[in-house]
């Protein structure tokens, strides 16, 4: 099961912390995620750089006050039982003397295991009366699958009922082959132990595998914030036409920020203008777990009232006259039909120095690019900012020059709620009704629509919004981003239900090209309606994956494969040509090498 899971590096604790102080915890529960922070500050308090950096789980352990060892020991998962049960916890043996309470509490070992995949589950157990029973955390480290639980009566007879089940999500099956064990996971068991089949399991969560992750949760970023503004990215969260967003870092010491600017034309005179000065918000972004950095402000000012189709020079500061950013330039999208290019590309994640030598060689190939897509997964560690901070690190000299268009991967949503890529970004507010602003939006370049789409979320709840989008608009070419694919390049990663929510509707308003990301092997389908094969792209939907970072997965063969391959850094460049309505979609490698290339015609 650990092979099928989807990864994660930090549970939601943190990346409420990286935004400030955790909300209130509602119920009647105390609180594993308010007791992690405590801890997490005392530590901080009480520890030295070096023991912080040495932490193992035992170390935590001991670290513990009585209170805080009995809410971890208890709070993580409870429920009510109407009669008196034997409890095993199945718990993936690569943990070791984890978690602590299987000890402290007196579950016994049985000697019976479970396989599935990798990972291999013992078997503990203990007898409870009838009532509530809590269990405790996952594990200090966040690492291997989550445990799961079975109960079976003490008394022949007996009928075992759960209600009260805590959290509201996990829910209840017979345990027996072909069961899935995780509420959010699609994996299912292939076989069971004969002694336990037939048994009530309680599913569990794996996003909630390091809700008390306190072993390497410290961090120390490469690339500190300082009192000059770095991080200078372009975003659009208003018009292209006529809009301009950009937010920049800097240290705590800068609590204010500044945007002059002025359209290159008049600043290329021999008596330039005197430039136009915006007012950026500023925030402060706190991470407390980032030990050489825990606090910096962020400042995002929109530029707004600009000239279609024109090209400004721009400098970011906090108002003294030697705070000055050197000049950079970005140029408004046009009024009208004009040809443009734009760059996508698949996960970044890994190897993010890497990362840089790609999307800089993309940068110097094609400086007409005016826009670049990145559809998921820009970092391996959604929650923690040192990632971040290497990001934009080597990206820098780029994004400040052409906008970058972000989608959510499921790294950026690790433990649930992207707070970091939220925070960081100022997006287009114009999504589905009951999503986070900002998650999914839309917007129209040119001849052009772009609909960015969550697929960390629930499909169905964005397949009204997306209809309406693509209904209302008059684009010549449509294109949808999203990061998890609909079509997989690899054998084992099946999205059914973005699939099933969008596809129907790419194919009713004719979405030209669906760019995602996930899969890290490159893959371009056959045009494709209904989920099958059509004649050529005017018919149907070409769907590409894409990776542009190092971490790299197998490539197995399906029917809607055009084109695939395994092991290469790939950067799209999509020319939209005006004559004749011409697509010309061309990949290319780190060396800029041509892997493959796709024209579509109107």
């Amino acid at each position: 099961m650990n092979t099928l899971r989807v990864p994660k590096v930090l549970g939601f604790i943190l990346l409420g912390l990286a935004a400030g102080p955790l909300p209130a915890h509602v119920g009647l529960h105390p609180s594993v995620h308010d007791t992690v922070a405590g801890v997490i500050e005392r530590m901080k308090r009480q520890l030295s750089t070096n023991e912080l950096a040495r932490l193992d789980a035992q170390a935590v352990e001991k670290f513990l006050t009585a209170a805080e060892r009995e809410i971890l020991a208890t709070e993580h998962i409870s429920f009510r039982v109407n009669v008196p049960v034997r409890l095993s916890v199945l718990r993936d043996a690569r943990l070791g003397e984890e978690p602590f309470w299987l000890r402290t509490r007196g579950f016994l070992q049985t000697g019976l295991t479970l396989k599935e995949g990798s990972a291999t589950f013992d078997v503990w157990q203990k007898d409870f009366a009838a009532g509530r029973i809590g269990l405790g955390i996952h594990s200090f480290t966040g690492s291997g699958n989550h445990y799961l639980i079975l109960l079976a009566p003490q008394n022949p007879g007996d009928t075992v009922q759960v209600t009260e089940l805590y959290p509201g999500q996990l829910r209840t099956a017979e345990f027996r082959a072909g069961v899935e064990p995780y509420v959010d996971q699609p994996v299912k068991l292939k076989s069971v132990p004969a002694a336990l089949e037939g048994q009530l399991l309680i599913q569990t969560d794996t996003e909630r595998e390091e809700d008390a992750r306190l072993v390497n949760v410290f961090r120390w970023t490469q690339y500190p914030a300082t009192d000059k503004p770095d991080q200078v990215v372009l975003t659009w969260s208003e018009d292209p036409r006529t809009t301009q967003t950009i937010q920049w870092r800097t240290s705590t010491a800068v609590p204010r920020g500044y945007v002059q600017y002025q359209k290159k034309s008049d600043y290329a005179r021999f008596k330039p203008k005197r430039p136009l000065r915006a007012t950026a918000t500023t925030t402060r972004l706190v991470t407390p777990t980032l030990a050489n950095d825990p606090a910096v402000c962020r400042h995002t000012a929109v530029l707004r009232d600009l000239t279609p189709g024109t090209t400004y020079v721009y400098s970011v500061g906090d108002g003294d006259e030697d705070h000055w950013t050197e000049l950079a330039e970005f140029t408004t999208a046009p009024a009208g039909v004009q040809p443009f290019s734009f760059i996508y590309m698949g996960d970044a994640q890994n190897g993010l120095d890497r990362w840089g030598t790609l999307v800089h060689n993309a940068f110097r190939s094609r400086p007409d690019a005016r826009f670049y897509i990145m559809a998921g997964d820009l970092v391996n560690r959604g929650g923690e900012r040192h990632d971040w901070d290497s990001l934009f690190h080597n990206a820098a000299g780029i994004y400040d020059r052409r906008p970058l268009v972000p989608a959510l991967g499921n790294h950026e949503c690790q433990g649930g709620q992207p707070r970091l890529y939220l925070e960081q970004f100022a997006l287009p507010r114009n999504g589905p009704a009951g999503l986070e602003p900002e998650r999914a939006y839309s917007f129209e370049y040119a001849n052009a629509l772009f609909v960015i789409l969550d697929s960390n979320s629930d499909p169905w709840k964005q397949a009204g919004w997306l209809e309406q989008t693509l209904a209302q608009s008059k684009a010549t070419w449509k294109f949808a981003v999203y990061h998890h694919p609909a079509y997989s390049s690899g054998g084992n990663r099946d999205n059914a239900a973005v699939r099933a929510a969008w596809t129907p509707l790419f194919d009713k308003y004719h979405l030209d090209l669906a760019l995602q990301g996930h899969d890290h092997a490159y893959l371009r389908t056959y045009p494709l309606k209904a989920s099958q094969r059509v004649a050529s792209p005017k018919e149907g939907t070409v769907y590409i994956i894409s990776v542009s970072g190092t971490k790299m997965y197998k490539q197995d063969a399906h029917d809607y494969t055009e084109f695939g391959m395994s092991n290469v850094a790939t950067y799209q460049v999509l020319d939209i040509q005006i004559s004749g309505n011409r697509l010309v979609y061309r990949a290319y490698d780190i060396d800029g090498r041509l892997r493959d290339e796709l024209v579509i015609e109107k």
